[in-house]
C-alpha cells in the first residue's frame, strides 16, 4: 500500500506542478496558494471534523501541527515563486534535492541510514542539479544561473524538511488531519496577505474566469499530499520521498514538450542523470 500511495503522489505531483506554474503565472503566488489551500480545507473538513476538539486536548499535537504549517508556508511560497519565474524543466530537477534532505532528517531523527550506493547517488544528484542550473560554463567567474534556481534551492531545503515532518506528523496524528490543518493555516495567512495587498477583488474575478484551472490544480496537488502522507504510514519516510520525488520526470517532460522550453546540451545530459539518480535512489533507500 505504501508503494502504491507513493506512486500516486508521484503522478499527481507531476501534473500538479505543471498546473501550479500555469496558475502562478496567471494569478500570482498568494492567490494561487489561497485557492489550493481553501479547496483542501473545504474538501477534507468532513473527514476530520469530529476529531478537531481532540487537538485542543493534546497541546503536543497542536504545537507540532503549527510548526509544520509554518515551515510549509515558507516552503510553498518558495516553491510557487520558483515555478513562476523559472523553466519547469530546470526548476523541477532542483527539487530532487528533497530526497537527500528528507533522508538526512530521517537518518538523524528516526534512525534511517544510508548505504554507500545511496550516498553515491545523492552525489550524482547534486552534481547534476548544479549542471542543469548553469546556462554556460564558458566564464566560470560570471556563471549565470537560470531564473528560479536559487528560489528552488530554498524551496527544496524547506520542502525536504516538510516531507519529513509530514511523515512524522502523519504517524503522530493522522494523514488527513495534518493535511487539513496545514491547509487551513496557510489559507488564513494567504487570505490575510491578500487583504493587506488589497487584492481580495481578484479572488472573485479569477475564480469566475478560471474555475477549471483552479479546481484542477487544487484537487491534484492536495491529492498528492494526502497520498504521500498515507504512504509514510506503511513505508519509511525516505522511501516515500524518494519514490514520489520521481515526479520530476513527468513535470520536466511536460515543460519540454508542452511549454517548448529550450535546454542546452549539457543541461539535457544533466537532466537525464538527475532523473536517473533520483529514480534509482528511490528503490535503493532502505529503512
Amino acid at each position: 500500500m505504501g508503494i502504491l500511495f507513493a506512486f500516486l503522489a508521484l503522478i499527481a505531483w507531476g501534473f500538479g506542478d505543471f498546473l501550479i506554474q500555469k496558475s502562478t503565472r496567471k494569478f500570482g503566488d498568494w492567490i494561487s496558494l489561497f485557492f489550493i489551500e481553501i479547496i483542501a480545507t473545504i474538501a477534507i473538513l468532513p473527514f476530520v471534523f469530529k476529531d478537531l476538539p481532540g487537538l485542543f486536548s493534546s497541546p503536543e499535537d497542536l504545537l507540532l501541527l503549527l510548526f509544520i504549517s509554518g515551515v510549509l508556508l515558507f516552503a510553498a511560497w518558495f516553491d510557487l515563486e520558483s515555478l513562476r519565474v523559472g523553466k519547469i524543466s530546470v526548476v523541477e530537477p532542483v527539487f530532487a534535492l528533497e530526497v537527500p534532505v528528507a533522508a538526512t532528517f530521517a537518518a538523524f531523527l528516526l534512525g534511517e541510514h544510508l548505504s554507500f550506493w545511496q550516498v553515491l547517488l545523492i552525489t550524482v544528484l547534486v552534481l547534476s542539479i548544479f549542471s542543469i542550473s548553469i546556462k554556460s560554463f564558458t566564464h566560470l567567474k560570471t556563471i549565470h544561473l537560470e531564473k528560479g534556481v536559487f528560489l528552488a534551492v530554498l524551496a527544496t531545503v524547506t520542502m525536504g524538511l516538510v516531507n519529513f515532518l509530514f511523515g512524522f506528523g502523519s504517524r503522530e496524528t493522522h494523514p488527513l488531519m495534518i493535511n487539513w490543518f496545514t491547509s487551513f493555516f496557510i489559507a488564513i495567512v494567504s487570505f490575510a496577505i491578500l487583504i493587506k495587498k488589497s487584492q481580495l477583488n481578484l479572488i472573485k474575478h479569477d475564480w469566475k474566469d478560471n474555475k477549471k484551472l483552479i479546481l484542477g490544480v487544487g484537487a491534484i496537488d492536495n491529492f498528492a499530499w494526502v497520498a504521500f502522507s498515507y504512504s509514510t504510514l506503511y513505508i519509511p519516510i525516505a522511501i516515500s520521498t524518494g519514490i514520489s520525488e520521481a515526479y520530476i520526470v513527468l513535470s520536466s517532460v511536460l515543460g519540454l514538450t508542452i511549454n517548448k522550453e529550450k535546454l542546452k546540451s549539457h543541461q539535457k545530459v544533466a537532466l537525464v542523470c538527475c532523473i536517473g539518480a533520483a529514480v534509482i535512489l528511490a528503490f535503493l533507500t532502505e529503512k
